[in-house]
């Protein structure tokens, strides 16, 4: 890989991060980038390599909200443990099952997110006060920890979104600490799917590394952003991402 192309690969990384930090959705940027500046390689090996630079940039993202924000650590932790494993799971899985497949089921996911998040302004601005019931706290745990984390192990983008949307739908999170909780469920699933790749042997070390470092740094200038300029703020990237992966999954699709 030529200087050129590596000097793209990092500033896609610190990008993917500070998207990453916000509202989720980093992959959007990081994995083609991947798979446009090295179109020799097994999609396999990209989605490795990506885990590698996402799971440096969730987790400084989780540290750095932690020190600002409010994520609840009761449902978090339990779902990250069931996280690892189910995306772990995923991953295992991502060889036998077409991604193609879930694309038109993704899509109609995302858009329903979009809409959701569109007419109801008031959505994550401000905290609701929810009865948090056995089930609604199992729920928060469950659909996180074992479906979400599964999806993100088999094809993952979106997966930071997706988490943000469960925390302020289930719990009533405003968005930034919906974020906040999401970023220690995403540093799980990144965890589980990076041990299956790298097991088999799909991670590029050298350039991982060197895009794990950018995307730390980006997160924490996301996280940070965020923190500082709320919910809002948050609702704005969220819909843009979201307005993203559709585009590009319905590019992929009928091209």
């Amino acid at each position: 890989m030529h200087a050129e192309q590596v000097l793209v690969m990092l500033v896609a990384a610190t990008a993917a991060g500070w998207v990453d930090a916000v509202v989720g959705g980093g992959g959007l940027i990081q994995l083609p980038a991947l798979l446009l500046l090295n179109p020799g390689q097994p999609v396999a090996t990209a989605l490795a390599t990506n885990k590698l630079g996402s799971i440096a940039g969730t987790t400084s993202a989780a540290i750095a909200y932690a020190r600002k924000a409010k994520p609840d650590v009761r449902i978090a932790g339990p779902a990250a443990g069931l996280a690892v494993c189910c995306a772990a799971g995923g991953a295992l899985c991502a060889a036998a099952i077409s991604s193609d497949v879930l694309k038109p089921l993704i899509m109609v996911v995302l858009l329903a997110v979009a809409a959701l998040v569109v007419l109801k302004p008031d959505l994550g601005r401000v905290p609701r006060l929810v009865l948090r019931t056995r089930r609604r706290v199992a729920a928060a745990i469950l659909v996180p920890g074992v479906a979400i984390a599964f999806y993100d192990g088999l094809v993952g983008p979106g997966t930071g979104t997706f988490l943000v949307i469960a925390f302020t739908a289930l719990l009533g999170m405003d968005f930034v600490d919906a974020s906040a909780t999401s970023k220690i469920i995403n540093a799980g699933t990144n965890l589980g799917a990076l041990v299956v790749f790298a097991a088999q042997g799909h991670v590029l070390w050298a350039i991982g590394l060197g895009m794990a470092a950018c995307n730390a740094v980006g997160a924490q200038l996301g996280a940070r952003m965020a923190i500082r300029r709320g919910a809002g703020f948050v609702r704005v990237v969220l819909l843009c991402v979201v307005a993203a992966l559709v585009l590009k999954m319905g590019y992929e699709y009928f091209t």
